[in-house]
């Protein structure tokens, strides 16, 4: 099975493409929704959330209020490194045990990880193949208002937060680019999916590189 991380700046088309690929047959696991259920309440993270940060950061059902929590971490690194030291490395054990599962069943020949921060975080080595999406820098930023109903200045310190498209390509083994039209988008999906289907099959025989 071909092991593929799916990656790119906050609001870039991530969400979409990996909509597409799943479409297309994938088994696509979301790095967000990890970290979301990783962060139920009594959890190991919650509680370490709540010892570093106070109830302040809980919503009225015991549940972290992720808004706040990103508020924090948006505006301060430290912050922002902590919460990564903290979490990545249960999500990258979620991730490997759901690899190992979907291999033993044998029913997926490509499994993708949808995350913003797989080549930052340092795990990006354990995929076969990297997808990068990205967009014009103001679309990325008018997408990231518009989403997040935030100012200008917040999608700016969001989008900074992360490194640079340009850090990132050189990891990057196909690109897509989504700031055309969503046919645009398949269509470039689409055809990255293609490559993905033969890099799976080069795997399988033994041939990838």
């Amino acid at each position: 099975m071909l092991v593929v991380a799916l990656t790119g700046g906050i609001a870039t088309g991530k969400s979409i493409v990996a909509q597409i690929l799943s479409q297309k047959g994938c088994y696509v696991q979301n790095a967000d929704l990890l970290a979301h259920q990783l962060m139920a309440p009594g959890g190991k993270i919650w509680e370490e959330l709540i010892r570093h940060y106070g109830k302040e950061i809980l919503k009225e059902n015991e549940e972290i209020d992720r808004k706040k929590l990103g508020e924090i971490i948006f505006r301060d690194k430290l912050e922002r490194d902590y919460l990564n030291r903290l979490t990545h490395p249960l999500i990258m054990e979620k991730i490997k045990q759901t690899v190992e599962e979907l291999e033993k069943a044998g029913k997926f020949e490509i499994y993708i990880t949808e995350a913003a921060l797989v080549i930052e975080s340092g795990y990006y080595s354990f995929y076969d193949r990297i997808i990068l999406t990205y967009c014009k820098p103001e679309l990325q930023i008018d997408r990231l208002m518009e989403r997040d109903r935030i100012s200008r200045e917040q999608a700016l310190a969001r989008i900074r937060a992360q490194g640079s498209n340009e850090e990132k390509i050189r990891f990057a083994h196909y690109l897509i680019d989504t700031s055309g039209t969503l046919k645009e988008t398949i269509d470039r999906t689409e055809s990255v999916y293609f490559n993905l289907w033969q890099d799976a099959c080069l795997k399988k025989a033994g041939l990838l590189r």
